[in-house]
């Protein structure tokens, strides 16, 4: 058993491309993935999982269909499942996302923006 804390900061040195998740641990099935998100992402959605979006840093903002939510660091987010979004950072955020093991960032719609998954940091 690890008995030693995840420095987020620590992390976040390690790798400096936007938009490809790290994960830095697991509970059950879940992952606690970081990432670094500049500009402009993709519309899409995940049928099967609800998201959580934790700012770390900077801020976020989470586009709908049908509006926006704006996130600061220090403030989080769920995104249902099913329900189509696509994030956007005016410069750098850093966010702490939480999903099951084995969700792709681009859900239903691959693109450029896909990241290799289950890459540990």
């Amino acid at each position: 058993m690890n008995r030693q804390a995840i420095n987020f900061q620590q992390k976040l040195a390690l790798f400096a491309e936007p938009w490809q998740p790290r994960v830095v641990a697991e509970m059950n099935d879940y992952q606690f993935k970081l990432v670094r998100l500049a500009g402009d992402f993709v519309w899409h959605a995940h049928a099967d999982t609800d998201e959580v979006f934790i700012v770390l840093e900077g801020r976020l903002r989470i586009d709908f269909r049908d509006g926006a939510v704006e996130l600061a660091a220090g403030e989080m987010f769920v995104v249902p499942k099913g329900v189509e979004h696509k994030p956007f950072a005016d410069g750098e955020a850093k966010v702490l996302l939480v999903e099951p093991r084995g969700v792709v960032n681009t859900g239903d719609a691959a693109s450029e923006r896909t990241a290799r998954n289950d890459v540990w940091v």
